[in-house]
């Protein structure tokens, strides 16, 4: 141990029994759970640093089920279920646009942000 190691935690246990953290709030309470304690804890830093840069479970879910339904897509033999599919599609992308657009509070995509604004205020009139 390195004597920077050992002066702080001197100073912390001399502040500990002069009772200096007896006022911070949640003291002698428990810990909240971990909400990622069913991660393998291996990989438990790798989540946090993602849910910290605001990556979150859903938006990989989504992403994913996009992939395999344009998988699929191209794979329909009878335009009536590509486009059944097709409609799913868009459904399930506008969503997850949706999503990344309040969470970084800009559109995912320049190419449809404009389009997008007029579908959904066509859709959802304000």
């Amino acid at each position: 141990m390195d004597f920077s190691f050992l002066a702080s935690e001197d100073k912390i246990k001399k502040a500990y029994q002069n009772g200096e953290f007896n006022n911070l709030p949640g003291f002698g309470k428990p810990l909240p759970k971990d909400s990622l304690a069913s991660v393998p804890e291996e990989l438990r830093m790798a989540y946090r640093v993602l849910k910290n840069a605001g990556y979150t479970l859903e938006e990989d879910k989504i992403r994913q089920e996009l992939l395999s339904m344009e998988d699929l897509i191209r794979s329909c033999e009878t335009e009536e279920e590509k486009a059944d599919l097709q409609k799913k599609y868009n459904e399930k992308l506008w969503r997850f646009n949706k999503m990344i657009r309040e969470r970084t509070g800009t559109s995912h995509s320049k190419h449809f942000s404009n389009y997008q604004e007029k579908i959904e205020d066509r859709l959802f009139p304000k």
